[in-house]
């Protein structure tokens, strides 16, 4: 059975995330080929994907590498989201569905009762789960996919802390659904804005690529 290229994308894209192809590093069709089981078809159509979302680049006489983002794409990168998330919130807010609903309002009740419990592992987790149920319900494809691709990004370049306050950010959590809930855009907005400008806050980077960048 051929396997599609977006499940091989998906491994090397979580492969280059978990840095077990760090950057800079080459990766052949032949090798990844091999490591993923599949023939060569899918792994050159899966480069080339990876290409358009800036984990891999092509170079002349080495061929498919990945990619070694500069000081100012690593700064963008934080900067895009803080533009991004706060917007998919807004748009949640006047398209979601009541099962965007009572899936955002289920992860709230479940990471407000880790929060209390100091179960931190599972937080991280439910964070990014919420965080993309929020982006679902914006109902608007190229934002959801742009936010999807900044998530990976995000979670390549920067080692994230875990909150400080996990009681308090998960409080947040709620304040964002109930402004959602009521159809209130610009509230939801601003409650997002705050939001992500705290949570990055926790953000370091992983190398030296993005550590000036996310100090500017």
């Amino acid at each position: 059975m051929r396997i599609p290229a977006h499940a091989v994308c998906t491994a090397i894209r979580d492969d280059i995330v978990t840095g077990v192809f760090a950057p800079g590093g080459r990766l052949t069709e032949e090798l990844l080929a091999r490591r993923y089981g599949v023939s060569r078809v899918p792994v050159r159509e899966a480069l080339r994907t990876l290409e358009s979302e800036g984990f891999v680049i092509t170079r002349r006489h080495a061929g498919a590498c990945v990619a070694e983002p500069t000081e100012q794409e690593a700064a963008d990168l934080l900067e895009l989201r803080m533009l991004l998330e706060p917007l998919a919130a807004a748009r949640a807010a006047r398209r979601r569905t009541d099962a965007h609903l009572k899936v955002l309002r289920g992860l709230v009740r479940l990471g407000q009762e880790r929060a209390r419990q100091g179960q931190g592992e599972d937080l991280r987790a439910l964070g990014g789960w919420f965080h993309e149920t929020l982006a679902q319900a914006s109902a608007s494809p190229g934002l959801i996919s742009l936010l999807g691709q900044l998530r990976h990004k995000v979670a390549w370049m920067f080692a994230v802390q875990p909150a400080a306050r996990p009681v308090e950010s998960w409080a947040e959590h709620g304040a964002i659904v109930d402004a959602v809930a009521r159809g209130d855009a610009e509230r939801a907005r601003a409650l997002t804005a705050a939001h992500v400008e705290r949570a990055e806050a926790g953000h370091r980077p992983r190398w030296r690529g993005a550590r000036a960048g996310a100090a500017r």
